[in-house]
C-alpha cells in the first residue's frame, strides 16, 4: 500500500462521529485476543461473533454516548509469526479494514490481554504486520488492554516486557484497560471515547486517511480471487460428476479403504485421523504424539477403513533437515497397509500461509516416495473453522503455493473441521472423493515394492541393535567409573558453563533451564524473522542457585550448511574468557528434531579447535527437543542418525543428556556436569591476555606442579584405554530402556521454527527445582545405574592425587570384578522394539 498523508480537518472539538478499527494478534496458546468481544462492549450490543474466528472484516455501527460510532473488527495474525506466515487472504482483509469506515479511522486499537506475555518476537511480528498500513499508524493508535477483573497491576505487566514498553512509546504512551467481564459498565466505554478524542485533538483533529487508488486496487484483487475461486469450484464439480459416472456405471469401489496420512508437524494429522474413524484411535494433545507410524481401523459410512498416521516434519525443514529416524518412518508408512494405500492424504493446516519454504518442504518430503504417489494423493485441509466466511477455493486462489499443490494432486482436495468431529457428512464426502479418485486411476492403489519394504525392515532392525549396543556401552562405562572413583566427589561452590551449538539448536532454552529462570532470549521465530546477524555476541547470565554461583555463557550459533567464519571462532573463544577463570563444562547443544550431518560435526570441531584437543575432556552433548522422541529412546536417535553423531559422542566420552521441554529431571543434568568436574579434578580451560601477544590458552590446575601434570596425563590415558576396551566388549543381554514421557504433537498451531521454546515456569516450580538442583550442586550424589532417553549415563571420574600406582591398579581390578561377574542378574532384562510390533501389522491383511 502506498504511503498517504494523514488528513487534517482542523477541528479541535470532539467529533460527533468516531470510527475505530480493532487490530492485533493471537497467541498460539493461552489468552484469546478478545477483539470481537471488545467491539461488542464498545457498541453496547452483540454485533460481532465471538464464538468463531474473524476471517473477514466485520463492521458495526451504533449511537453510543451521543456519538455515531463505527467499529471494524479485523482478522488477527499469530503473534509468533512474521508477515510471510500470515495467509494472503488475512493480509488483504487487514488492509481492507481501513476502507470499511470511510474516509478513514480516527483510532486503531491494538487489543492485548493484560496478563498476556509480550516477548520480543511479538514486537517483530507487530512491526511487520503494521507495514500493511503506512508508517503514521502509531499516531492514531491506542493500546487497549483487556482484563477479566477490575484490580489490575498494569504497570507490573508493562515493566516485565521491554517489547511492550517499546509499543507504548511508539503510541505516545496511550493506553487503556477495559474490563471485558463487566459488560454493563458503560462509563468505561465513555472514558475510552474521551481518550480517543484526546488523541484526535493531539493530531489536530486528523484521522487516518485512505488512498482511494490503493483501495480500488485492493478490491480488484479480492474480486479476482473470488472469480477464480468460483471457476475452480465449478471445475472440481465437473470433474467429480465424471468420476461418479464411472462408479454408477459399474466400477465398484473397494469395501476396504486403506489411507495413509502424511504432512508437516502440527498440521492436525492425528486429529484428522480420529475425525475420519469417528473415534480416538490416535493420541492427540499439545505435544508430539506420532513418532512412529500408527494404524487405526473402523467401520465408517458402511466402509471398512484403515488409517495409517505417520510422523510429521517441521513445515520449514528441507528433507536434509529432517532426522533419519523420522524419514525412515515416513517412508515406511505406505508399507503398513499392503498391497498399498488407495489414497495418501497430504494434510495441510489452514492456520498459516503455504509459503515458499512450506512448498519446498512438502515437495522434498514427498520425494521419499515415487512420482506415482501424486496420482493417489489428495490434499486434506484441516482447521476448516479458520476459514469462517471464506471458501477454501478463495484460500487456494490467494496463494500460488496452494495452487501448485492442488494441481499436483489433480485438483483433489477436501476440508475437515476437527472441532466438528460429530459431523459425519464431512467424513462421508471425503470417502466419496477418495472413491472417485480410485475410479479415475488406472492402478487401483499405490504400488509398493516388497524388496524396498524388506530393506526398511532391515534398517530398522539394525538401528535397534545399534541402539542397544550404545545403551550397553554407556551402561558399562558408567558402572566402571562409578566404582573406580567411588566416594571422591567434592562439593562445588561455583559452576561455569559455555553453551555451543548451531542456530535453532535450543541453546537459550538450555541456559534458562540450567539457571531456572527466563534469562536468555528464547524467541521462537529467530529463523522466521531472519535474525542471522553475523555480529552476534556471546551472552552471559549469572544466577545464585541456593548459594551456588552458576554462570552460563551462550555463544552465537552458526547457520546450517555454512562454513564457520573466523569471527565466530574468536567470539566463542571470548565467551570462554567471560566466565573467568574459565569454563568447567562445554555443553554441545543439538536439536533432536533436526538431522545431524558430517558438516555439523566438522563445524563443532572447527569452533572448538582453538581450545586444543583437551577441550573434549570438558564436553558433553545436550540434546534438546527431547519430547520429539516421545516413546523412543535417545539411543535410537543416535543409532539412526549415523556415524557423524556417534563420532562426536565418542569425543565426549559418551556423555550425553536429552533435555525435555515439557519437564524432565534437570537435576540429572547437574549431576552429569558435576561428574565432569570431578573427573577433571576441578580443572578449567582459561585464557590469558598478554601485551603484544595473541590470546593464549592455559590449563589451570589446583596444584600446578610438574608431577601432578604428568600424573594427570597418565591417569587420563588409563581412563581412555579403559573406556575403549569397554566399547569393544562383546554384546551383553539387553537392558530395559526408560522411555521419554510426553511428546510434542499439536492438533492446534505450530511453533513454526526449529528453535526449542522456553519454559514459563511458575515461582513454585522454580523454587522446588532450585532446591533440588542446589542439593546436587552443593553436596553431590551417586550416579544412576540405568541409561535411557532422559537419563543416559555420563562418564564420571574423581580425584586421584592421593593414589599411587599400585592402589590405582588394585582399584581398577576391583572395579572390573564388580562390573563383569560371571552371572549378573541385573543384565537379564529384555526390551521389545515398538518397531518390530508395528512391522507385524504389515502381514495382517
Amino acid at each position: 500500500m502506498a504511503d498517504v498523508d494523514v488528513s487534517n480537518s482542523g477541528q479541535s472539538q470532539p467529533f460527533p462521529e468516531l470510527r475505530i478499527v480493532l487490530i492485533g494478534g493471537r497467541e498460539l496458546r493461552g489468552n484469546p485476543s478478545n477483539r470481537s468481544k471488545t467491539g461488542n462492549i464498545i457498541l453496547g450490543k452483540s454485533v460481532f461473533d465471538t464464538k468463531r474466528r474473524t476471517a473477514q472484516c466485520a463492521v458495526g455501527q451504533q449511537a453510543v454516548h451521543g456519538r455515531q460510532v463505527t467499529v471494524v473488527d479485523s482478522p488477527g495474525w499469530w503473534w509468533h509469526y512474521p508477515l510471510e506466515n500470515t495467509a494472503r487472504l488475512d493480509q488483504l482483509e487487514i488492509k481492507n479494514s481501513i476502507y470499511m469506515c470511510s474516509p478513514g479511522p480516527h483510532a486503531f486499537l491494538i487489543v492485548i490481554p493484560v496478563d498476556s506475555v509480550f516477548p520480543h518476537i511479538f514486537k517483530l511480528s507487530l512491526e511487520e504486520h503494521l507495514k500493511l498500513f503506512h508508517k503514521n499508524v502509531f499516531k492514531h493508535t491506542i493500546v487497549l488492554f483487556t482484563a477479566q477483573y477490575s484490580a489490575v497491576s498494569l504497570e507490573d505487566e508493562i515493566s516485565a516486557w521491554p517489547a511492550l514498553k517499546w509499543l507504548l512509546e511508539q503510541c505516545g504512551n496511550r493506553k487503556y484497560v477495559l474490563n471485558i467481564h463487566n459488560t454493563q459498565d458503560s462509563t468505561q466505554v465513555k472514558t475510552l471515547f474521551e481518550k480517543i478524542e484526546a488523541m484526535v485533538a493531539e493530531n489536530a483533529g486528523g484521522y487516518y486517511s485512505t488512498d482511494l487508488a490503493a483501495g480500488d486496487a485492493l478490491r480488484q484483487e479480492m474480486q479476482a480471487i473470488a472469480h477464480r475461486a468460483s471457476e475452480r469450484f465449478a471445475e472440481v464439480q465437473t470433474q467429480r460428476r465424471k468420476l461418479k459416472a464411472l462408479i454408477e456405471g459399474g466400477k465398484t469401489p473397494p469395501q476396504h479403504l486403506r489411507l495413509v496420512m502424511v504432512g508437516a508437524q502440527w498440521s492436525a494429522k492425528s486429529s484428522a485421523g480420529n475425525t475420519i474413524l469417528g473415534k480416538k484411535s490416535f493420541a492427540v494433545d499439545h505435544r508430539r504424539t506420532t513418532e512412529i507410524c500408527e494404524m487405526g481401523h473402523g467401520m465408517v459410512a458402511g466402509r471398512r477403513i484403515t488409517v495409517v498416521d505417520s510422523p510429521g516434519w517441521f513445515y520449514n525443514h528441507t528433507l536434509h533437515d529432517t532426522c533419519e529416524m523420522d524419514k525412515l518412518q515416513i517412508e515406511n508408512s505406505i508399507y503398513l497397509c499392503p498391497p498399498g494405500p488407495h489414497a495418501v492424504l497430504l494434510v495441510v493446516g489452514l492456520t498459516s500461509a503455504f509459503n515458499a519454504s512450506y512448498q519446498r518442504s512438502v515437495q522434498e518430503h514427498m520425494s521419499l516416495f515415487t512420482d506415482d504417489i501424486w496420482k493417489h494423493t489428495m490434499v486434506l485441509f484441516t482447521r476448516g473453522d479458520w476459514l469462517a466466511a471464506k471458501t477454501v477455493e478463495e484460500r487456494i486462489e490467494s496463494e500460488r503455493g496452494l495452487q501448485w499443490l492442488v494441481e499436483k494432486c489433480g485438483n483433489r482436495y477436501h476440508v475437515l473441521d476437527n472441532t466438528k468431529y460429530y459431523d459425519e457428512m464431512q467424513v462421508t464426502e471425503l470417502l466419496e472423493k477418495i472413491e472417485e479418485m480410485w475410479a479415475g486411476n488406472k492402478d487401483p492403489h499405490y504400488q509398493v515394492s516388497q524388496g524396498h519394504a524388506e530393506k526398511i525392515e532391515a534398517r530398522t532392525e539394525a538401528g535397534n541393535k545399534k541402539a542397544e549396543k550404545i545403551r550397553m556401552i554407556t551402561w558399562k562405562q558408567s558402572r566402571m567409573l562409578r566404582e573406580l572413583f567411588k566416594g571422591e566427589r567434592q562439593p562445588n561452590t561455583d559452576l561455569r558453563i559455555v553453551l555451543v551449538g548451531r542456530k535453532e539448536s535450543g541453546k537459550s532454552m538450555v541456559g534458562n533451564r540450567i539457571l531456572l529462570d527466563e534469562l536468555f532470549d528464547t524467541s521462537l521465530m529467530k529463523k522466521e524473522f531472519q535474525c542471522n546477524r553475523e555480529t552476534s555476541k556471546c551472552v552471559k547470565r549469572i544466577r545464585n542457585v541456593f548459594r551456588v554461583d552458576v554462570t552460563v555463557v551462550e555463544t552465537p550459533g552458526w547457520p546450517t550448511d555454512t562454513t564457520i567464519p573466523p569471527w565466530l571462532k574468536d567470539e566463542v573463544l571470548r565467551g570462554a574468557s567471560m566466565c573467568a577463570p574459565g569454563p568447567h563444562v562445554f555443553l554441545l547443544v543439538i536439536a533432536i528434531s533436526k538431522a545431524f550431518t558430517e558438516k555439523d560435526l566438522k563445524a563443532i570441531e572447527e569452533v572448538l579447535k582453538p581450545f586444543s584437543e583437551r577441550v573434549w575432556r570438558h564436553c558433553m552433548v545436550v540434546f534438546t527437543w527431547g519430547d520429539w522422541l516421545s516413546n523412543r529412546s535417545i539411543e535410537e536417535y543416535i543409532a539412526a542418525e549415523g556415524t557423524a553423531l556417534q563420532r562426536l559422542l565418542e569425543k565426549c566420552r559418551n556423555r550425553f543428556y536429552a533435555l525435555s521441554y515439557y519437564g524432565g529431571a534437570v537435576m540429572e543434568l547437574f549431576r552429569k556436569i558435576s561428574d565432569i568436574i570431578t573427573q577433571n579434578k576441578g580443572q578449567c580451560l582459561t585464557t590469558e591476555d598478554k601485551p603484544g601477544k595473541k590470546q593464549k590458552l592455559l590449563w589451570r590446575l589446583k596444584q600446578p606442579t610438574l608431577t601432578e601434570e604428568e600424573w594427570d596425563r597418565r591417569e587420563q590415558e588409563l581412563i581412555d584405554r579403559m573406556l575403549k576396551a569397554v566399547a569393544q566388549e562383546p554384546e551383553e543381554p539387553t537392558l530395559r530402556s526408560v522411555k521419554m514421557s510426553g511428546s510434542l504433537d499439536e492438533a492446534f498451531i505450530p511453533y513454526m521454527s526449529g528453535e526449542a521454546p522456553s519454559e514459563y515456569g511458575g515461582p513454585i516450580w522454580r523454587q522446588k527445582a532450585r532446591a533440588k538442583v542446589s542439593e546436587w550442586l552443593k553436596f553431590g550424589a551417586g550416579n544412576s545405574d540405568v541409561t535411557s532417553g532422559v537419563d543416559s549415563m555420563s562418564v564420571s571420574a574423581s580425584y586421584m592425587e592421593k593414589l599411587d600406582g599400585n592402589p590405582l591398579t588394585d582399584k581398577i581390578h576391583h572395579a572390573m570384578q564388580c562390573f563383569y561377574p560371571e552371572k549378573d542378574k541385573t543384565m537379564n532384562h529384555t526390551r521389545v522394539s515398538t518397531d518390530s510390533v508395528k512391522t507385524q501389522h504389515r502381514h495382517s491383511f
